[in-house]
Order: structure tokens, then C-alpha cells, then sequence
């Protein structure tokens, strides 16, 4: 049976089992409790970045989905792609992965499914060096002890819509619960990343947050999965805009008409609050869920 590796334990989260568990518990107790849910959580929007920086956010969305469901049989993971170069999106189809947290299962059943579609193609190797979804599996592990995994990597191209549709009819018809999650970062800031339209310094970030990442937010919020994709390549907005658009479609899909926001923030916010060391480069982060 093939077992997945991590590949940014140690980096972009503990490598050990104590660490890992005391950081998502810290995590946990950052996160600010939703004010307003809805009835039933069918889908989020997560960011991927290092727990530092956007793991209170994460632990947001799946806090959100703990209080709504004590037991998720699966957790449909639609990443976003930093290596992966195949136009179609690709499913990690057959055995499990591996975190500090020990080895949790692929939904096989459910891979089978989504393969029979054509909406995806079976490509485990595709997941060998990307980190959008492997920063999530803990948080998984540890909140929901039983819950099986579907990674599916998702190009920003109208196919992530395709899969969306495919998916949510899928969810519909299963009798288990299942969530699907997005994993996004909203806007990469600052002349390292070789964006900077706003110049270089406090005010080109807050237009960062306050413009341009809002108006992915405002997109997401009101499901316009389409427009995601066409937006985040004109503005540079998200990173993972064909995960967002699965994830939104999924859930419209299994009649989701409207987002909620959960949370807003980006790297140099953090880096200020906690270390009080403000830079030139931020990177937006968002949670969201449906």
C-alpha cells in the first residue's frame, strides 16, 4: 500500500507528534469563535501557509465543522498547485498519507467515484512536493479521529469547475458525511513576490488586503466560481483559484447560496502582532465557510 510522506513537517509545521498537537491546540485557541454559522457546513475556504502565519485560520474552518458535526467520514481536499504542470485535476486515489500525527486513509471509494466521472485523472505522484494540502491533514487527524481523505490537486482552469459539479453530485447521492475544503492564499504582496502595483511599504499592503483580496473574498462569499478564476489571474489575488472554484461549486452544488467569512488577515499583520516586525511583503489569508 502507498503511504505519502510529508514533505514541510519540521517546516512548515512541527515535525514531532507533541509539537505538532500543542501547535494546533494553540492554534485552536487562536481562533476567534464564529459569531454566526450556518445550519450545516458542507464546504470551506482554507489558507496553506506556515501555522505561524494562517494556522488560526485554518483551525477556524474545521473548529466550525467540529461544532457542527462530531464525526466527518471524509474530508475532500481540493489543493492548490505550486509543481504540479498537468492541465487535469489529480486525485491521490489509492492508500494513505502520513503526518506526525500517524497515517490517515484515502477514501478509495469515494477516489473510485470521482475518476469515473473524467472530471479528474488518478495521479498520486502529482502530490509528492506540494504543500496546500498536506498543512491540513492534522488539523483532520486531531479534531476528527476517523475521517478518511480525498486530495484532489486542482489547476485554476475551467476543469476545476467540472470537478466541482462532479463532486457535489457525487456528495449528494452518498449517505456519509462529507466536507469539501478549498486551499487558497489570497494575495502574494511585495517586491519578493514581484507584485507591488501599489508600491513598496505599508499603504501598497493595505490596498493588498483591502482591495485586492476583497475582492476575491466578495467573490467567494457570493459563489462566483467563474469569476475567481478570471479575477485571480488578472489580479494576482489567490494562489489556489482552482481549488477555491471546486470547492464553492461543490457546494453550490449541494445547494449553498452564499458564503460566510469567518476570518481576514495576511502575513505582515501576524509578523507585527506577534514578533512586532513588520516587513515589505505580505500574503492575504481568508476563512470561509459554506
Amino acid at each position: 500500500m502507498q503511504t505519502r510522506k510529508p514533505i514541510v513537517a519540521g517546516q512548515f509545521y512541527p515535525g514531532d507528534r507533541d509539537s505538532c498537537i500543542a501547535e494546533i491546540n494553540e492554534c485552536l485557541r487562536e481562533a476567534e469563535p464564529a459569531k454566526s454559522l450556518p445550519e450545516t457546513i458542507v464546504a470551506g475556504i482554507v489558507p496553506h501557509a506556515g501555522w505561524t502565519f494562517s494556522g488560526s485560520l485554518a483551525a477556524m474552518v474545521f473548529s466550525a465543522i467540529k461544532q457542527r458535526y462530531e464525526k466527518v467520514d471524509t474530508f475532500i481536499i481540493f489543493g492548490a498547485v505550486h509543481r504540479y504542470y498537468g492541465s487535469s485535476p489529480a486525485v491521490y486515489d489509492k492508500g494513505s498519507w502520513s503526518t506526525p500525527l500517524g497515517e490517515i486513509a484515502i477514501d478509495e471509494e469515494l477516489a473510485d467515484a470521482v475518476l469515473k466521472t473524467d472530471a479528474a485523472v488518478s495521479d498520486s505522484s502529482a502530490h509528492q512536493d506540494e504543500h496546500s494540502i498536506e498543512v491540513q491533514v492534522p488539523f483532520i487527524q486531531h479534531l476528527f479521529a476517523d475521517a478518511k481523505i480525498l486530495p484532489i490537486l486542482t489547476q485554476p482552469n475551467k476543469q476545476s469547475i467540472s470537478l466541482g459539479e462532479a463532486v457535489g453530485g457525487i456528495v449528494k447521492q452518498q449517505k456519509k458525511t462529507i466536507i469539501c475544503i478549498g486551499s487558497t492564499d489570497l494575495t502574494h504582496y511585495g517586491p519578493g513576490y514581484g507584485f507591488n502595483p501599489q508600491g513598496i511599504g505599508e499603504s501598497g499592503i493595505k490596498w493588498a488586503k483591502n482591495v485586492n483580496d476583497k475582492a476575491f473574498i466578495n467573490l467567494a462569499i457570493e459563489m462566483k466560481a467563474q469569476q475567481i478564476l478570471t479575477e485571480a489571474m488578472e489580479k494576482q489575488n489567490a494562489c489556489g483559484p482552482g481549488a477555491a472554484a471546486a470547492a464553492i461549486t461543490a457546494a453550490k452544488a449541494l445547494g449553498k447560496t452564499k458564503g460566510i467569512l469567518l476570518a481576514h488577515t495576511h502575513s505582515n499583520e501576524v509578523m507585527e502582532r506577534k514578533f512586532n516586525q513588520p516587513g515589505k511583503e505580505s500574503v492575504g489569508y481568508a476563512a470561509i465557510v459554506y
